[in-house]
């Protein structure tokens, strides 16, 4: 039950797309990542999806309606449950993201996951 440094915590890995969890809330995890290039296009059935831009600019490509949402450091967006999106990072990103315990970064339907993308539920600090 001590402060948690968000510099410290994302300092401590250097993995794309492969967030770690740095609490929880009730029955939520806030977790962080660093993220550059291309994410997969994925769905979250039944869950909205958070992201803060801590660091960077993240692009978040939505099917429907059929645009792209660019988010720069300090900025909030939440995807709606059951819109498919694409998040990206050209140059590169760090961000927080909030969302249930056990949601897989891919969604629960996505596009082929390549070998770079941890497809996981976070990983402990």
């Amino acid at each position: 039950m001590n402060p948690i440094s968000l510099d410290d915590a994302l300092a401590s890995f250097d993995a794309l797309w492969s967030p770690r969890i740095v609490t929880r809330v009730n029955d939520y995890d806030v977790r962080v990542a660093k993220v550059r290039g291309e994410h997969v296009w994925h769905v979250h059935d039944d869950t909205d999806e958070f992201f803060l831009v801590l660091d960077g600019e993240l692009h978040l490509a939505l099917r429907e309606p059929d645009r792209t949402v660019t988010l720069a450091k300090g900025e909030v967006f939440t995807v709606p449950r059951g819109t498919f999106h694409k998040p990206s990072a050209p140059h590169g990103a760090r961000i927080l993201m909030f969302e249930p315990s056990g949601t897989l970064t891919v969604g629960d339907r996505h596009d082929e996951v390549p070998g770079h993308v941890d497809a996981t539920t976070g990983h402990e600090l």
